[in-house]
């Protein structure tokens, strides 16, 4: 079985995250900023009247935050939690491609190396010579997460 995935880049790094899972891609710009919030949260958006929070997902997965250039966009993801769906938008330096992986094609994340917390990584792809980590969003973007972090800062 074959899945589709949204292909970008945070620095030098390449990620995927489901394509399912992906609502939009739009231009950086328009957010606003929320005193007191953790540094992950950019702050908002009005996406067609909608309030729609900012992750900077360099900081999320633990690297220095996003500095804001020429193809920065957000990638707006929907994300079912508790029977409810969020929309959640993230930063990354660039979108690049959306690709189709064979399951058979998704390596095991290796249990060192990528500094990322294991259990935000789906597996790791190969395309061409250089390695897309696929990013397991419902944990990396965990509202009951995110929301205790938010909550941690307010305190």
């Amino acid at each position: 079985m074959t899945k589709q995935f949204l292909t970008f880049r945070i620095g030098h790094e390449h990620y995927g995250l489901e394509l399912s899972q992906t609502r939009e891609i739009i231009e950086y710009g328009g957010i606003t900023e929320i005193p007191l919030m953790p540094n992950f949260l950019r702050g908002v958006i009005n996406l067609r009247g909608e309030v729609v929070p900012v992750i900077d997902l360099a900081v999320r997965l633990g690297r220095k935050p996003i500095s804001v250039q020429r193809r920065t966009c957000i990638i707006v993801v929907e994300l079912k939690s508790q029977e409810q769906n969020h929309v959640l938008g993230l930063l990354a330096d660039a979108v690049s491609e959306v690709i189709e992986l064979d399951e058979t094609s998704i390596e095991d994340a290796p249990s060192f190396g990528a500094n990322i917390r294991a259990e935000f990584i789906l597996g790791i792809a190969k395309q061409g010579e250089q390695f897309i980590v696929l990013l397991n969003a419902d944990n990396t973007l965990s509202i009951r997460e995110l929301a205790h972090l938010v909550e941690a800062q307010l305190q």
